[in-house]
């Protein structure tokens, strides 16, 4: 039996090695398929981390313009609250300042009922206005002579001059 078996060394070497030869051929082809995978998968992470940085960078930049836009329509709206306070000192002032002149004098009363008259008519009913001035009225007209009245339009005339209001000295 034991010659049998050294008669059959030979085939089982040449299996032997047949087996090798298969599984290093084998093992080659897994570790070149596996580097083949992981090439890819580090491909595609570097694509994956290009294309999200930038989706980061898009989102960081429109979340920057959002904030510059926020930001300048909360400047706006503080200046046009600046402004709008400023005027109505103003327009306060000139209201003081036209009620004080009409009490000293600056414009008898009888030249404002007269020029009430004026527009309205011989026939207008010519009243003093709180405050200082005169409001006449005539049948379905009326005109206001009041010292509000006239330092509001005297505001009004300003017109596009009062943007230099607004501006730096």
């Amino acid at each position: 039996m034991t010659a049998s078996v050294d008669a059959l060394d030979p085939v089982r070497a040449e299996l032997l090695r047949a087996a090798r030869a298969s599984a290093d051929a084998v093992r080659q082809r897994a570790r070149a398929d596996a580097e083949e995978v992981l090439r890819a998968a580090r491909d595609t992470a570097g694509e994956v981390l290009a294309r999200a940085r930038e989706l980061g960078e898009a989102d960081g930049a429109a979340g920057a313009a959002r904030e510059r836009v926020r930001a300048v329509q909360e400047a706006w709206a503080k200046e046009l609250a600046a402004r709008s306070e400023v005027y109505g000192e103003l327009r306060a002032a000139i209201r003081a300042g036209v009620r004080r002149a009409l009490a000293e004098g600056a414009v008898p009363q009888t030249r404002l009922a007269d020029a009430a008259r004026a527009l309205l008519g011989s026939q207008a009913r010519v009243t003093p206005a709180a405050g200082g001035g005169v409001t006449g009225e005539a049948v379905g007209r009326r005109v206001d002579l009041s010292a509000d009245a006239l330092a509001d339009r005297a505001l009004e005339r300003l017109g596009a001059r009062a943007e230099l209001l607004w501006r730096p000295p």
